[in-house]
């Protein structure tokens, strides 16, 4: 178990403190199963009337480790233990990192471009970029590594399954955050692979584009008030 937890300790790591909020907003709900909305919106949920109108951007990352239920934290966090294991072994923990975070980050931006006036939480955004990250892995290497290709297969469609029966389930999972995860997960994936020095202009890239959609988002905002 120990060896386990010091081969996979970012993963591990992730795992537990999604696990520690989740602790926490059931003690505030009074719920362990169902957390109330206001509580997660006070705790750090993506509402766009307050992430972007008043400028709470903030809400894009608190919103990464906040779940609405016991079904879409367990769901959520036995997909990241399935990917994130083997994401751990194929990039360096500074890669993988910056993945989770820049995916959850955008795939959170994404979702309020989307869903202006929706509350919005959860991992998925984070962990489709992971998931992402392997789909790059083994395009950057395909010529290399084809026997591995079933099992990633296997847990894509593992992981394809549980995101949809929480999109059908869940009213505040949004599917545009699990696009926009993957893609970012993806692209830094396949860079990453290519060569870990290429770190640095995916970090660049990736600021970039949170930069450019903050500055963009309240334009649109406008518009849809007026």
């Amino acid at each position: 178990m120990l060896k386990d937890f010091k081969q996979y300790t970012l993963t591990y790591s992730i795992i537990l403190i999604n696990v520690m909020v989740y602790i926490v907003s059931a003690w505030l709900s009074g719920n362990i199963v169902d957390m109330n909305l206001e509580v997660l919106v006070d705790m750090g949920a993506l509402y766009g009337p307050y992430t972007v109108q008043q400028g709470e951007w903030w809400r894009i990352g608190t919103a990464m480790f906040l779940h609405g239920g016991m079904t879409h934290i367990l769901m959520n966090m036995f997909s990241l233990y399935l990917i994130g294991r083997g994401a751990e072994t194929y990039f360096n923990t500074k890669s993988y990192l910056s993945i989770y975070l820049f995916s959850g980050l955008l795939g959170g931006l994404a979702s309020l471009y989307v869903h202006p006036n929706s509350v919005g939480i959860g991992a998925s955004g984070a962990i489709f970029g992971v998931f992402g990250a392997l789909a790059g892995f083994f395009l950057a290497h395909k010529d290399k590594i084809a026997t591995h290709t079933k099992a990633f297969m296997k847990d894509f469609a593992i992981i394809l399954g549980i995101n949809l029966v929480l999109g059908f389930s869940i009213e505040s999972i949004d599917v545009s955050a699990h696009i926009a995860g993957l893609i970012v997960g993806g692209i830094g994936g396949f860079l990453l692979s290519k060569n870990p020095k290429f770190l640095v202009l995916y970090n660049s890239l990736m600021i970039l584009l949170i930069i450019a959609t903050i500055l963009y988002l309240p334009t649109q905002y406008v518009q849809i008030t007026f």
